[in-house]
Parts: C-alpha cells; sequence; structure tokens
C-alpha cells in the first residue's frame, strides 16, 4: 500500500514538473494569455476526459457538498434568527430594549471578523474536515442556549461566543472546496454553498412560522434557538466522519478517481504537491501584503453591505411594510428564493465562460435598482415596496461568492489562499455597519439606512470595474516582462522561489 501511495506522489509530482517545463510552443501561449489576460488552469484534454472530470465533480458534488451546504445553511440559520424571534417579541418577553439586538450583533462581528485568519490557521493545522465538524458542533450549543437567555448581558456573551466559534467556517470551508474543485468548476460550488445562506433566510422564516405556532410551555422563539441547535449539533458531529480530508484519500472514489483527482488539481494550480496540504509563515507574511486583496477588499465590504443587513434584518424589515410577525416570516421566503436561483444561474455562467467582473457588476446593478425602489416608493404601496425588495435580493448575493471565487483562482499556492480567503473574510464587518444603519428609529420605512446602503453599493460598482483594468494592467505589465525572456528562462521563472505564486511574472490573473 506504502509503496503503490509512494508511486502515486511521484507520478503526481512528475505532473507538476510538466506543467512548469516551458517550449517554445507554450512560451507563445503563455505571453498571448498575458496579453489578452486570459487565465488558464485545468482544461480536459480530451471529451473522454472531460467527461472523466465531469464524473469526478458528481462524486464530489453528492458526497462533499451537501454536508458543507447544510452546515453553512443552519450557519445562516443561526446568524439571522434573532431577526425571526424578535417578531415573536423576544424582547418584549425578556423586558430588555429593542436595541440589545443591533448591540448583540455588532458585537457579534467585532469578534467573528478579526478571529477569521487565526481560525483558518488552526484549521490548516488541526485538519480541516475535523476542524469544521468541531466549531459547528460548538456553535450548535451556543445556539441552544439562547433559548435560556434572560437578560441582554448574558444575550451579548452568547452572540460572543457564537462569533467565535462561527469567525473561521466559511473561509475554511471555500479553502477546503479549493482542494477539489479546479477554479472554473469552483465558483458554482461555492455559489451552491453561499446560496445555502440565501435559502437559510427562506427556510428561516418558515421554521420560525412553524416554531412560532407551537402550543407548549415556552415562547415561540425559545422553540426556534432549540430545534435550530440540536440539528446544527447533529451535522457538527457527522462532518468529521463522512468529510475526505483530500481528493486523494477520499474514501467513495476508486484509486484510479483519486489519482486523477490530484492530478488535475496539480495541473489546475501548477503548484506542488505538499503545498496543498501545508502553511508556511511565507504564506502568511505573503498573504497581508497580497496588493489584488486588498485592492478589492473595500468594494466588496460595501457590496455586502446589502446581503449581511437583510439577511440579518428582513424580517423586521418586511414587518414594517404592514405585516403580521408570522405572515411578515412568510413573506421573506419570495426574496430569498429568487436571490438564490440568480445566484446559482449568474455562478454557471461566470464559470462557463470564464469571467468574473461582468457578472458581479450586473449583480450590483440589480442591487442599485432594487434599493433605489425601496426607498423611493411611498410607504403607503407595501406591495410594490417588497417588489422593489424581491428586486434587491435577486442582485445581493452574486457579488461576494464570485469575489471568493476570483480571489482564488487569482491565488494559486493553497496555504497562501487559505489566507488570502480568511482575510477577505473581514469584509464581514459590513454587518456592523448594517446592524447600526437598520437601527429601529429608523422604522418602519428605513428610508435613511436604504439610501446609505445604495451609496456603498454605487462606490463598490465603481471599485469593482476599476478593479478590472488593474488586473489588466498588470497582466500587461507581466506580458511586457516575459516578451523579451526564452523559454528556459521563462521555465527558470516558474521554478524559482524569488517571486511567489501569482507574483510571478508567468501567471495571469483572471478578470
Amino acid at each position: 500500500m506504502e509503496h503503490k501511495k509512494a508511486n502515486t506522489v511521484d507520478e503526481i509530482e512528475q505532473v507538476a514538473r510538466g506543467v512548469q517545463e516551458v517550449d517554445d510552443k507554450s512560451a507563445r501561449h503563455l505571453k498571448d494569455e498575458l496579453q489578452h489576460s486570459q487565465q488558464g488552469g485545468y482544461i480536459p484534454s480530451s471529451p473522454e476526459e472531460k467527461k472523466y472530470s465531469l464524473s469526478l465533480n458528481r462524486k464530489f458534488d453528492l458526497y462533499i457538498l451537501p454536508l458543507c451546504i447544510t452546515m453553512y445553511m443552519f450557519n445562516g440559520l443561526d446568524r439571522s434568527n434573532l431577526g425571526n424571534a424578535q417578531t415573536n417579541g423576544f424582547t418584549t418577553d425578556l423586558h430588555i430594549s429593542p436595541t440589545a439586538i443591533n448591540t448583540a450583533t455588532s458585537l457579534f462581528f467585532a469578534t467573528f471578523v478579526p478571529l477569521q485568519p487565526l481560525s483558518v490557521i488552526l484549521g490548516k493545522k488541526v485538519g480541516q474536515s475535523l476542524y469544521l465538524g468541531l466549531i459547528g458542533f460548538a456553535w450548535g450549543i451556543i445556539t441552544l442556549s439562547h433559548a435560556w437567555v434572560k437578560t441582554e448581558a448574558q444575550l451579548i456573551a452568547v452572540r460572543l461566543l457564537m462569533g467565535v466559534f462561527e469567525s473561521g467556517f466559511y473561509p475554511t470551508c471555500v479553502s477546503y472546496l479549493s482542494l477539489f474543485y479546479p477554479r472554473f468548476d469552483l465558483a458554482f460550488r461555492i455559489a451552491l454553498f453561499y446560496g445555502s445562506s440565501a435559502i437559510a433566510g427562506a427556510f428561516g422564516g418558515l421554521i420560525a412560522y412553524g416554531c412560532f405556532r407551537i402550543d407548549g410551555s415556552m415562547h415561540g422563539w425559545q422553540y426556534l434557538f432549540i430545534i435550530e441547535g440540536a440539528v446544527t449539533i447533529a451535522v457538527g458531529l457527522a462532518m468529521p466522519f463522512w468529510l475526505a480530508k483530500s481528493p486523494g484519500s477520499a474514501w467513495f472514489l476508486g484509486e484510479q478517481e483519486r489519482a486523477f483527482a490530484e492530478r488535475r488539481m496539480v495541473v489546475d494550480a501548477a503548484a506542488n504537491l505538499d503545498s496543498r496540504y501545508k502553511l508556511s509563515r511565507r504564506d502568511v507574511v505573503e498573504a497581508a501584503r497580497d496588493w489584488k486583496l486588498w485592492a478589492v477588499f473595500p468594494w466588496n465590504l460595501g457590496a455586502s453591505t446589502a446581503p449581511q443587513v437583510f439577511s440579518l434584518s428582513l424580517p423586521i424589515i418586511v414587518k414594517g411594510l404592514g405585516y403580521s410577525g408570522p405572515t411578515a416570516n412568510l413573506m421573506t421566503v419570495p426574496p430569498y428564493v429568487v436571490g438564490t436561483t440568480l445566484l446559482l444561474l449568474f455562478a454557471y455562467s461566470s464559470d462557463h465562460f470564464r469571467e468574473r467582473t461582468l457578472h458581479i457588476l450586473v449583480g450590483l446593478m440589480l442591487v442599485l435598482i432594487g434599493l433605489i425602489l425601496a426607498f423611493s416608493l411611498p410607504h403607503s404601496n407595501p406591495s410594490a415596496r417588497y417588489g422593489g425588495i424581491i428586486i434587491l435580493l435577486s442582485g445581493t448575493f452574486i457579488g461576494a461568492p464570485l469575489t471568493v471565487a476570483w480571489l482564488a483562482g487569482n491565488t494559486p499556492e493553497p496555504g497562501k489562499r487559505a489566507i488570502v480567503l480568511s482575510l477577505h473574510g473581514w469584509t464581514n464587518l459590513s454587518g456592523i455597519i448594517g446592524s447600526e444603519l437598520f437601527l429601529a428609529k429608523y422604522g418602519p420605512d428605513y428610508v435613511w439606512p436604504l439610501k446609505v446602503a445604495t451609496g456603498l453599493v454605487a462606490v463598490a460598482f465603481v471599485g469593482y470595474a476599476a478593479y478590472y483594468f488593474e488586473l489588466k494592467a498588470w497582466n500587461r505589465y507581466k506580458a511586457r516582462k516575459i516578451a523579451g525572456m526564452t523559454p528556459q528562462e521563462i521555465e527558470r521563472e516558474n521554478l524559482s522561489e524569488t517571486r511567489y505564486a501569482d507574483k510571478k511574472w508567468t501567471f495571469v490573473y483572471g478578470v
């Protein structure tokens, strides 16, 4: 067995070396790719290989993705259920101020955001599949404990603890998925994964509606926290036993499938085999100094304000349109269904056409239209304003997952990629912006917060457009650098450690 494993490792190392070798033809091809910003990655060499690759993806879609999606859906449920609970008299029953929810939410993100890089590093050290289960189990217990909160201080304490345990889940899970799917198969899977958060909004409304109709000895919102927390605990316990540690150790694949899964990921990233499972000090330093991360960060921060706000506050905003508590929760379902559907269509199209910018900009345009309708239509016309919210939600979930897939595809070194994605997770600071914007004093129409959100998304739209031209400029700069280089010199650049990962003159930034 060990001999077979060693042979497989040697074969995959040879594949990695072959990808980095350069002849006259590949040198001309690389120069053309840089000049036209056409990013490579894994491309099947024959119809048979394409069919085999698609079959492999379907197995990952069946055995890896569903559990990640389910857990992230409960991540979204457990994060947003305060909004649902409030429509059932949560703060009234506890005799605390409604602003306690805003305070607890802000402090949740204040804890959640800074801990993400540390949590991702810990996940790489412990093992990502094990770590994902452990933190899911932990935040399930914290969710359950909400049912017995008595004071504002206790509410803040449990939300702070939830922030600690949830902080690493999204970037760790995206980094984990990027080990299994080539870059232009990844955006659709991240969309499925991220879309589960939007689905959580729809299911959250349905679950809340059912919980609030339970005729028992406890309040409806207590049943909500107990049910959601218990299911989260169960899923968390299952994850370490079900999820494969890597493509090469997937229990549901045959020996040839495991070898092929490893080879295609090496080809996709042109990475050293060991680097996909290790995290070095250089990875951390290079990620913290990565210009392309910080160049897109403020724009995704602004664009993320809308999804963060509406995942946390949509039941309250819909209730402000004049709908009753249980009905308000039901009315949150259609916008989330529309938003999730558009997200999946855009992500599939983005992968198919190997393009990110235009898809993100169209999504942001939908958000802008929806926001403008939501605050400009008269309060006396709740149906029209509700229609504006549906348009808003149709585009609001598109930008964030496509940006994550974009960054992942533009960061070929997996260790650095894990840190880049965790640092990019700081865009969840938008949750603090949203929770402080959508205060009860601005209800029921929330005109001022909606106008501020419109301004933030408009700035993000311009920023993303500028980022596109910045990446194109860098590719042209790299093209000039290698224009006079021989194939041998280009190959030395591939193998040299002078420039790391995407900083190499031979790496093409996808746009």
